[in-house]
């Protein structure tokens, strides 16, 4: 009997950590649809690829490329963004057909059945109906692979003018044998000099090419314009390409196929793309009867590792925000970083299940931050963009050194948040001087010193665990400055003019913008609640009785839609939005006050209503995975409301049980118990097997590994959390 006990515990632990194919759980078009803006196409987790399909842009619904109620492709690209506010990218155009030769994009496109697209991790194909061509296309990290079925003679169009939202300002195509072009798109967009350099592999030897600027055919193997397309002519209707990219060099382009995709085997690459996400999904187990709560889960996570996009060659070079080239660089350099809206739940996800991406992730922040002089606002192609209020590349530098990650230059980390918050722009020149930032002379001046006081907070904990005594004085005190636009007569933070008076824009419910206004994408009763760094003083400031009643508030109060407010506000409860992300944690801050049980029903409502296995299953813009990393992690059963500090506040798990492979090849395990629809509240919680009081886990507790057993009930526990040592507080 003993030895037939420990041959049934060895096959359950093998079936435990064997990998489970999960990529069948990913419905990539899952916020393909709405406002969702995500990619859809074929990629590697965090790979500099990502090719996909193209459509005519028609407006904000096709930032990515591709929106799914669309039904004209005018073909396949290698650059994509996925959820962004913003459109661009679109890179390297390619385009199959057949008979007559078309250069202008609605006259060569072509019509598809939205049912002919079969889409899965690291693969896509659909059906081209003007041409009657199967089109196939997989990916490795560096490398765009195509498959074309035709039935007539094969002719394949590269477009090096069409991109999204962009201007090409140079191009360059030339022919060097009968199996190979190369060439260069540079352009001019969001990213406002963006490089890609190219190489293109075929199958089969191109019997013809005929070069064109726009739509005026040109002489010789070769062009340079700023318009160039190609017209490629093959014998044979199988044809397959292989498309590498660099940002620096045409030849690297060329190493990187042959470095990552030196055959002709489709099917591999599309295995070896498959197994390269399944490994990734596979960092987390969650167990469910509900399979559509596991497709949301799965998706959710995929949404997450496509961006950042590895922003290197095979053999490490890359092309600075400076635009010089960096040869061999010691470390994966990365690109497209949406801080403003990462910082809040994705980078702290990556902390717990990206362990080996951290430190290079850290390491391209600290590169950029010597080659521009501050740490990345918005990153995107070797660009600085600058959107969005903040410098929110700071607390994901902080956040990385308190969460103990060492594998970057510390004194390079420290002289890179301390520099970017002493510079003089975006006001940052009175947030050090403590004073407030006029809204006359700075625009969205409260979201942007609302941001700062994350930021300080943030550094401040840095410092305290670098022994900079004076420095953890210096920006424990400036964290503080929030204080300074908190207008007591309305109850709200509201920006002042330089003569000292309250600005005269405001209306608490209103989202529209002009210039004077104090905000960005949101109203002032969603940026009330953006003090993650210093909650029990936001508490002071409302009145400790008042908080839960203004946050109840938060939740019910109605207003006439704004016809001039963002389109990223959406998502909504009363005035929530979790469409958009400063109001992300703003559920969990019930917890601070004794109340998790509201935060617990919030977070259900919100995981099981706003995310959907549909096209449409997003709220709002995906934003390079924030929105899916707050489902992420709700749906396991915490969330970190200030994430230097190290504390995830606990809400409602949604699955009987989640397995998280954390650092050191430990694991952390969420188990519930009387879970279900209808049972949100958590009842009573151990941890490791010993009774646990707190409406809280630390970083330490997860990192190390262990069980969280929670029983789950119907109705709420309120002395849960309630008592003031249980609940969550900021760490100082």
């Amino acid at each position: 009997m003993k030895r037939l006990t420990t041959v049934v515990a060895l096959i359950t632990a093998l079936t435990t950590n064997a990998q489970q194919h999960l990529t069948q759980y990913v419905n990539p078009l899952i916020g393909a649809g709405g406002h969702g803006h995500v990619f859809v196409g074929a990629s590697v987790p965090f790979g500099a690829v990502q090719v996909g399909p193209q459509n005519i842009p028609k407006g904000w619904d096709w930032c990515s490329g591709y929106h799914y109620s669309d039904s004209l492709l005018i073909g396949f690209s290698h650059l994509h963004l996925s959820g962004t506010g913003g459109g661009d990218l679109g890179d390297v155009l390619i385009m199959p057909f057949t008979g007559k030769t078309e250069t202008k994009r609605e006259l060569y496109g072509s019509y598809f059945h939205r049912n002919s697209q079969e889409v899965q991790p690291g693969y896509y194909k659909v059906h081209l109906d003007k041409y009657d061509i199967d089109a196939e296309l997989t990916a490795s990290a560096r490398v765009g692979f195509h498959r074309y079925h035709y039935k007539g003679p094969a002719k394949v169009l590269i477009d090096l003018k069409e991109g999204v939202d962009d201007k090409t300002t140079d191009s360059y195509l030339k022919k060097v044998d009968d199996h190979t072009i190369e060439g260069w798109r540079f352009s001019r967009g969001w990213a406002r000099d963006q490089r890609v350099y190219f190489v293109i592999k075929t199958d089969q030897p191109i019997t013809d090419i005929k070069l064109y600027n726009d739509s005026v055919q040109l002489t010789g193997d070769a062009a340079e314009t700023a318009a160039v397309k190609g017209i490629l002519t093959f014998k044979k209707n199988t044809l397959s390409l292989k498309v590498g990219i660099s940002p620096v060099s045409m030849e690297n382009a060329e190493k990187n196929i042959a470095s990552e995709i030196p055959g002709w085997d489709f099917d591999k690459t599309k295995q070896a793309a498959d197994n390269a996400w399944n490994d990734e999904l596979n960092k987390v187990r969650v167990e469910t009867p509900n399979k559509e709560d596991k497709i949301v889960f799965y998706t959710a996570l995929y949404h997450t590792m496509i961006d950042p996009t590895l922003y290197n060659d095979h053999n490490g070079d890359y092309l600075g925000t400076d635009k010089k080239v960096y040869r061999n660089a010691p470390f994966r350099n990365y690109t497209v970083f949406s801080l403003w809206d990462t910082y809040r739940a994705l980078n702290p996800l990556y902390t717990l299940i990206q362990p080996e991406r951290v430190n290079d992730i850290v390491s391209s922040m600290l590169a950029i931050f010597q080659q521009q002089g501050k740490l990345p606002v918005w990153h995107l192609e070797g660009c600085e963009t600058n959107t969005m209020p903040g410098v929110s590349g700071v607390q994901v530098v902080a956040e990385a050194y308190t969460m103990g990650y060492r594998g970057f230059d510390t004194a390079l980390a420290w002289l890179a948040v301390d520099s970017t918050l002493h510079r003089k722009d975006f006001g940052l020149n009175y947030d050090q001087q403590d004073e407030y930032i006029p809204c006359d002379k700075v625009r969205e001046a409260v979201a942007k010193a609302l941001e700062y006081s994350v930021s300080n907070a943030s550094v401040a904990l840095m410092a305290k665990d670098m022994g900079r005594t004076t420095a953890y004085e210096y920006y424990r005190k400036r964290k503080e400055n929030y204080k300074l636009y908190w207008d007591a007569s309305t109850g709200f933070f509201r920006g002042k003019k330089a003569d000292g008076s309250w600005n005269p824009v405001f209306d608490p419910v209103k989202s529209s913008h002009p210039w004077i206004d104090d905000l960005s994408e949101g109203n002032h009763w969603q940026y009330l609640w953006l003090v993650p760094g210093d909650v029990e003083g936001l508490m002071r400031l409302i009145g400790e009785k008042s908080f839960t009643n203004r946050l109840d508030s938060l939740f019910t109060i109605q207003a006439p839609p704004d016809p001039n407010a963002p389109p990223d506000i959406a998502g909504l409860i009363g005035q929530y939005a979790h469409g958009d992300e400063p109001g992300h944690h703003t559920i969990y801050l019930y917890a601070y006050a004794g109340q998790q049980w509201k935060a617990a029903e919030k977070a259900r409502y919100i995981c099981t209503n706003l995310y959907r296995d549909s096209v449409d299953g997003l709220s709002g813009n995906e934003d390079c995975g924030q929105m899916s990393a707050w489902y992420v992690l709700s749906s396991i059963g915490f969330y970190p409301v200030f994430p230097a500090g190290g504390q995830y506040v606990l809400g409602s798990p949604l699955f009987n049980k989640a397995t998280i492979k954390v650092r050191d090849g430990k694991t952390f395990t969420v188990e519930t118990e009387n879970n279900g629809p209808g049972h949100p509240y958590i009842q009573s919680v151990t941890l490791d097997g010993r009774p646990y009081t707190h409406a809280w886990l630390t970083n330490d507790d997860i990192v190390k590994g262990g069980v969280l057993k929670i029983t789950m009930g119907a109705t709420p526990n309120k002395a849960f959390g309630a008592a003031t040592t249980d609940r969550p507080f900021t760490v100082n």
